[in-house]
């Protein structure tokens, strides 16, 4: 029954019963600019084009030609699958570690998500597991960074050089986070990014798309923000298109200027920490955090984890997380849910049914969604513990915590 259903929350009603020893994310940070901004927005009657202001800042400071402000990252997303010449039953290349909203527009617009695995060892997919998954229907790569640790996208690309294929970012987790020096979200053609609540620059919601291409940003904001409708004479609009209304409020955008202008800091110090963190927890015998690759100058972490060596222990990943919790790590657990074959039972159904898109026409074979057809990922996400979203507030002693709570609970339940 409709009901009995539990449904997801998101932003500070999902973290509101989290409760430990170390900082949290909410209540946030708000740039001191923040009221002032918004009474700017009340006090000239909603006139003033506070979206087009930050739209403008944004792309400053990523060092691009167009961003677009939409109302989430799930929107932007779409916006950008919307916009793409692409044809039901073409298919997108997608991490197979991320969130819903990541593929949410792929599968709004009739597009095929493909899965490949991740690389031996880690959360994010590689030019190598990419490659076999390359097929005369692919149309696209979409790079999802996934804690905040940014794909090798070097390799990427030149991958998809070979293959004629799009490649776009999925920065949700790691904005202004840098690669060689260059900034996430600047790697690829275009980038898709959240501000919403919980996100490293948190709004109250907000996202944006960015890119270089002067002719996409055009196609996304007929698209997504007017809704496909152009102007006839003696008429009105004709919606040419199935179109959108994806435009970030007003006051969203105020909040957003406002954050913009203490992000690079609290990144820098999210930097530091992260690397104190995992250098604690590297000491631990049976603890593995993640490997921050040497490319990545600057790690804009949104998420704190680490895999277990099963091995060692007598209590599987679930009870190693739940008793991090009970001893002061506020929101610690397991990500499966993160493994998209596994979390599509929607896209289960329809490729089993072979309904459309998986129908053929306009499909050219048939599909399937299973974690099994991703073993490394599927292996990483057994042992793998994250925590509520990683944040600015972090200062060394919480990381020397955060390492003793993990060395406690290790000893407690060591074989």
């Amino acid at each position: 029954m409709a009901s009995e259903m539990k449904r997801a929350a998101w932003g500070a009603q999902a973290h509101k019963d989290e409760i430990g020893k170390l900082p949290v994310a909410f209540p946030r940070t708000m740039g001191p600019n923040a009221m002032t901004y918004l009474q700017e927005v009340i006090d000239t009657g909603m006139t003033c084009d506070m979206m087009g202001r930050f739209e403008a800042a944004f792309a400053r400071e990523l060092g691009v030609k167009h961003v677009i402000a939409t109302p989430g990252c799930t929107p932007a997303l779409a916006v950008l699958a919307a916009a793409m010449p692409w044809e039901p039953g073409d298919e997108i290349i997608v991490s197979p570690v991320t969130d819903y909203g990541t593929v949410q527009g792929l599968i709004t617009q009739d597009y095929i998500p493909v899965f490949p695995d991740t690389a031996p060892g880690s959360i994010n997919f590689s030019a190598q597991t990419i490659a076999p998954c390359i097929t005369d229907r692919t149309r696209a790569i979409l790079c999802v960074h996934m804690t905040g640790i940014i794909n090798d996208m070097d390799a990427i690309n030149a991958l998809a050089k070979q293959h004629g294929l799009f490649v776009y970012e999925d920065v949700c987790q790691a904005v202004f986070g840098e690669y060689k020096g260059r900034v996430a979200g600047t790697l690829a053609q275009a980038a898709g990014f959240s501000f919403d609540a919980e996100k490293t620059m948190g709004s109250d919601v907000g996202g944006c798309l960015a890119t270089d291409d002067s002719d996409l940003a055009e196609r996304a904001r007929f698209v997504g923000q007017s809704r496909g409708g152009v102007m006839k004479p003696h008429f009105g609009r004709l919606h040419t298109v199935a179109g959108y209304a994806y435009r970030m409020p007003n006051c969203t955008a105020a909040i957003c200027l406002a954050q913009l202008e203490i992000i690079r800091p609290q990144v820098a110090h999210r930097d530091a920490m992260i690397r104190l963190l995992y250098e604690k927890l590297a000491e631990i015998p049976g603890i593995i955090p993640p490997t921050i690759p040497e490319y990545m100058n600057l790690f804009s972490c949104w998420m704190a984890g680490f895999n277990i060596d099963a091995e060692q222990f007598r209590c599987d990943t679930e009870s190693f997380a739940e008793q991090l919790a009970q001893a002061g790590i506020p929101g610690a657990g397991m990500g499966a849910y993160y493994l998209m074959p596994a979390a599509l039972t929607c896209l289960q159904e329809q490729s089993t049914r072979k309904l459309h898109p998986y129908s053929t026409p306009p499909a050219s074979r048939e599909y399937r969604y299973s974690g099994d057809d991703c073993p490394n990922a599927t292996k990483y996400l057994e042992t793998y513990i994250r925590w509520s979203t990683f944040c600015e507030k972090y200062q060394p002693e919480h990381c020397e915590l955060a390492a003793d709570i993990v060395r406690q609970v290790a000893d407690k339940n060591r074989r």
